[in-house]
């Protein structure tokens, strides 16, 4: 007892490390998600090198489809949670859109707005955008049929809506501002197919 570990016994070195993963997401202590937008580049952006060296064609209908199923998951992948605070990372994101865009055929030398215009798509940023707000409109659907209000407050008046939440930075602050701009047509809707119609209707979503 008390002696040195005999040679049978091997040693376990424990380290710390600024950032965890838990479903997939990483996040560090700080709850600054830079490495998970690095992460998800990482892998997208390793996606379409596959893809360049192993499709022959350029058309957008070869493309689009393997942009679409292949590498903008990898972007998207529970974008809820991990919503992005800083420019930087935001650029690092769509930068990986400009590039799959800009492979298709005949729109190399068109600007990124117009070749999203052409390819009728919403930027990584938009997309953002349209997703936070699908997901209150489903969260507030299902939460008020219930007795507990949850993650929002409702604030109803005839000048504005607004919905009150804690925790800066994280989706149930963010959506707030963007969802008091919405229509009361579109804040209304009936069921989530009419929601989304109307919503990129107000969003200018090319379908």
């Amino acid at each position: 007892m008390g002696g040195p570990p005999s040679a049978t016994h091997q040693t376990h070195i424990l380290y710390v490390t600024p950032e965890k993963k838990d479903l997939g997401v990483l996040v560090n202590e700080k709850l600054n998600m830079t490495w998970q937008c690095v992460l998800a580049a990482q892998k997208a952006n390793h996606i379409l090198g596959c893809i360049k060296r192993t499709v022959t064609s350029r058309s957008r209908e070869g493309i689009l489809p393997l942009y679409s199923t292949l590498m903008r998951p990898h972007l998207e992948y529970c974008v809820q949670l991990w919503g992005l605070q800083h420019k930087k990372d935001m650029d690092l994101l769509e930068q990986v859109q400009r590039r799959a865009t800009k492979m298709i055929r005949g729109l190399e030398h068109l600007c990124y707005e117009d070749r999203l215009r052409e390819l009728r798509l919403f930027s990584l940023e938009k997309r953002r955008l349209r997703g936070d707000l699908i997901e209150a409109f489903q969260y507030l659907k299902e939460a008020y049929k219930k007795s507990g209000e949850g993650l929002f407050k409702r604030a109803w008046s005839d000048r504005t809506r607004g919905k009150l939440c804690t925790r800066k930075k994280f989706f149930c602050m963010r959506v707030v501002r963007d969802w008091k701009r919405l229509s009361r047509e579109v804040v209304d809707s009936p069921s989530l197919e009419v929601f989304k119609a109307r919503l990129d209707g107000a969003l200018g979503y090319l379908v």
